[in-house]
């Protein structure tokens, strides 16, 4: 059956609020969606700000460079290097498990403990090992990260490596 809605002021009443209302709702979504966009925006940029970008070093017996670019506008994926002594630099290529905001943190979690006891001359499974314990402590949101660490020895060319779950680098 069709309902005149002008016929009876407070059908007309009724379908003038229901309009109003889904205008101010259509507001409020296109300004959250625009502070979202706007919050993952600067995300992205302080965890690019968290990767090296530095590739150059005040030697000549070696070359690195790096890049990443993430599937969404921050992620779990990340690489670090590092000099544990002055002739060692450390490797690290590692992916958080999920994407978006809370990988991104536990990303720099995972990051700061891996450097932290790298620097401390640990090796690399014992780097592993510990950095395993403190992130599985309070972590209620399970999440893990794969990791690969590898410690060159720039005098000898030998390296030290040591894998929790990442697949191998070329």
């Amino acid at each position: 059956e069709v309902v005149n809605v002008r016929s009876s002021s407070e059908f007309a009443s009724l379908s003038d609020d229901i309009n109003q209302t889904v205008d101010t709702l259509k507001g409020y979504i296109t300004a959250a969606e625009k502070r979202i966009e706007q919050e993952l925006e600067l995300a992205r940029t302080i965890q690019d700000s968290a990767l090296p970008k530095n590739f150059v070093f005040p030697r000549s017996d070696f070359e690195i460079f790096a890049t990443m670019h993430p599937a969404r506008e921050v992620g779990g994926d990340f690489y670090d290097f590092f000099f544990v002594d002055q002739n060692r630099i450390a490797l690290v290529i590692a992916d958080v498990s999920g994407k978006g905001i809370p990988a991104a943190l536990f990303m720099m979690r995972a990051k700061t403990a891996i450097r932290t006891l790298a620097e401390s001359g640990r090796s690399p499974a014992e780097v592993l090992a510990q950095a395993n314990s403190i992130l599985c402590e309070g972590n209620d949101a399970e999440m893990f990260v794969t990791v690969w660490l590898g410690v060159v020895d720039l005098q000898s060319g030998q390296a030290v490596c040591a894998n929790a779950g990442h697949e191998y680098p070329a």
